[in-house]
Order: C-alpha cells, then sequence, then structure tokens
C-alpha cells in the first residue's frame, strides 16, 4: 500500500496518487482505475475542466473498494469562480462524481479579484462536510499569503507543478511554514527531464528509472505526486519509489537541475493577468 502524509486537517492523502487529465473515455478509465487500485493506489486527482467526473464516478461506482479507502479530489473551474458560482460547482462535481463528498476541492487557479471570494465559499464548503479538505492549486506565496490574511482556513494543499526542472523552492518554503502540504503536479515534466546525465547515473546506482529518481526527490522535499499515465507497467513503476533513499548529496544534485523551466500552460483566460 502507498503510505501518506497528515494534512493539517488531520487526515491522511496518500503520496503518490493518479493524475486523470486527458482521460475522457469510459474503457480506458474503467481499465486504469481497475489497474491502479489493484497496485495500491487510492487517490484519484481529476477537475470539472478535465470533463471526466462522469466517467470516474462510474468506475468508482463498480471498483470494489469501500469508498472511505478512497481519497477524490476535484476542483472548480475559473468560470465558476467568475459568477460566484462555488456551492453548486461542487454540487454539479459531487453529481457527477457519484459522490456524498469529496476528500479534497481544490481552486484550480488563482482567478485575479475572484480567489479570495471564491476560498470565502470553500470554508463554507468544508464546514459542511461536503469537502473533507480545500485548498489551492497554481498557487504563489503571495496568492496564498493574500487568503491566509483574510480567512480563517488554512489551505490544506497546494498543488503546483514541481519537478527537478522546476523545483518551487520558495513556494514550497512558505507552504511548509504554514502547515500547507505541497502536492506535485506534471512530477515527471512529460519526460523533458528523463535521460539526463544526472538522473541517469542515480537510476544505474539504484537500478531504478529516471522517473522513480523524480518522484523519490519530490518525496523527499516532503510533497506528495501526481503523475498522469494509462501504462499499467507505468502505474506500477511509480509506486515503487518508497524503498530506498537518496543522500542529502544526490538531493542537493537534483536541486542544482532547477531552470525555473514550466511546462504546464496557463489558461487563455488568464494569461493576461499571469503570464
Amino acid at each position: 500500500m502507498i503510505p501518506s502524509l497528515t494534512l493539517n486537517t488531520g487526515a491522511s492523502m496518500p503520496y503518490l496518487g493518479l493524475g486523470l487529465f486527458k482521460i475522457t473515455d469510459q474503457y480506458t478509465m474503467d481499465r486504469t482505475i481497475n489497474d491502479a487500485l489493484s497496485i495500491g493506489y487510492r487517490l484519484f486527482d481529476t477537475a470539472s475542466v478535465y470533463k471526466n467526473e462522469v466517467e470516474l464516478g462510474n468506475s468508482l461506482m463498480y471498483c470494489g473498494v469501500p469508498r472511505e479507502e478512497l481519497f477524490i479530489t476535484t476542483k472548480v473551474w475559473n468560470t465558476a469562480q467568475r459568477i460566484g458560482n462555488i456551492e453548486e460547482a461542487l454540487d454539479r462535481s459531487l453529481e457527477r462524481l457519484r459522490l456524498d463528498y469529496v476528500d479534497l476541492y481544490l481552486i484550480h487557479w488563482p482567478v485575479p479579484g475572484c480567489y479570495l471570494d471564491t476560498w470565502l465559499k470553500m470554508e463554507k464548503i468544508f464546514r459542511s462536510g461536503r469537502a473533507r479538505a480545500i485548498g489551492v492549486s497554481n498557487f504563489s506565496s503571495r496568492e496564498i499569503n493574500d487568503l491566509l490574511l483574510h480567512s480563517d482556513v488554512v489551505p490544506a494543499v497546494n498543488q503546483i507543478e514541481c519537478h527537478p526542472l522546476y523545483n518551487q523552492e520558495e513556494t514550497r518554503t512558505f507552504c511548509a511554514k504554514n502547515g500547507i502540504t505541497v502536492q506535485a503536479a506534471a512530477p515527471l515534466a512529460r519526460g523533458t527531464y528523463l535521460g539526463m546525465n544526472n538522473l541517469t547515473h542515480l537510476a544505474e546506482k539504484y537500478h531504478r528509472s529516471e522517473a522513480q529518481i523524480g518522484l523519490r526527490w519530490i518525496i523527499q522535499k516532503g510533497a506528495g505526486a501526481i503523475p498522469k499515465t494509462v501504462r499499467t507497467d507505468r502505474l506500477l513503476e511509480n509506486t515503487q519509489i518508497f524503498d530506498f533513499q537518496l543522500t542529502e548529496d544526490e538531493i542537493m544534485i537534483l536541486d542544482s537541475l532547477n531552470e525555473n523551466y514550466r511546462i504546464s500552460g496557463i489558461p487563455e483566460d488568464l494569461t493576461t493577468y499571469l503570464g
């Protein structure tokens, strides 16, 4: 079983989960979820904008794993933020997912002029129990600090792109100081850093793949990760990162690879503000 970390709510969240972006057909969803569950995955990450909550809900309905063993994350999209439709957006997500609650509900992007109001509505959702934890995604330390100054609930999670080429040290440090768990999206940088000499050397030393070395680096930084794949062999490979440990010197070597190289795009409706 994949080990878990403890959120500031006291809830447990698996260190490793499965990102479901771009999985939109029911057959692929069923096969991927069933394979992942058999390997030991329990955390599944979706979003309203992924247009696959219905498919995930269908897969979970018949998966045979008790609801309390699962950790389901979804996110509120920018459009709902702009019209203040936060609680209704979650209701629609829950209906599509066939769930009474989600384990984690995230603000997908910090929409300027909206995200603080969104967060205050998220607090209400949290207190209702329809989301066991609430958090943010793609937030900088400045934007999180804005929430901390004007609200009562500290985000449980900040889901951000994070990998050796974009290590987000400043944001990770800020989150750690404030009891916020970082969860790495795009932790393999779509394969960009695979094959680099430093990664290859460590992979050979530990008899692992470069991807496993990159994921292990994230775990040792105290963060979680949600790599995306539909391949059974990669689903298994990504879980095999908990029985070895990189040395402090090796961690520093991987830290030195940082280029602030971002591979995830900013939504078109935010490029004016965040580009």
